[in-house]
């Protein structure tokens, strides 16, 4: 097989696969699967794969692992423009978060705790502030709701009619 991944087994029940933000692949299977049916699960969805590592390389070309002063500088804008931001939303929203926090995080730009701490990541900076906004709505009303389900979606409809417009910024 040309495709090359990393392996990975466990007591899963079923043969998965991820393209990793650089493009590498790994497939996550049962300890009991044969190599032959890993190679042959990698090649039925190798066009999956080829489009899941473009996807990735335009994501990284799009928004590259900044140098150090840009990301302090990205670093200060969240903590400058994000608090008064949740400050609006959440007044607006009628809701209080119990703490604001920014992190590091690269896989998600935002996330609401059990206890309704909301956290952004700092990469999110680097993204329009219509999507930013929509970020914000999006983590204030998950103290409302901790789940996706159609009142969530609703909550953010009724603050941001556009959401949906917002949240496509951040996949381009």
């Amino acid at each position: 097989m040309a495709e090359r991944y990393e392996l990975r087994r466990s007591r899963r029940k079923t043969l998965a696969l991820e393209v990793t933000r650089e493009g590498q692949v790994i497939v996550r299977a049962p300890l009991r699967v044969s190599a032959k049916q890993i190679e042959r699960f990698v090649a039925a969805h190798a066009d999956w794969i080829a489009r899941a590592q473009a996807r990735q390389r335009e994501r990284l070309a799009a928004h590259p692992e900044p140098d150090e002063k840009r990301r302090a500088e990205l670093i200060r804008r969240a903590k400058a423009e994000l608090p008064p931001k949740v400050t609006h939303y959440a007044r607006l929203m009628g809701v209080q978060p119990t703490g604001l926090t920014i992190t590091s995080a690269r896989t998600r730009f935002g996330s609401c705790s059990g206890k309704n701490r909301i956290c952004f990541s700092w990469r999110l900076m680097d993204y329009p502030e219509a999507a930013v906004d929509y970020v914000v709505v999006h983590e204030l009303a998950h103290i409302v709701h901790k789940n996706h389900g159609p009142q969530f979606w609703a909550l953010v409809e009724r603050y941001m009619p556009d959401y949906r417009a917002r949240r496509a910024l951040l996949r381009e």
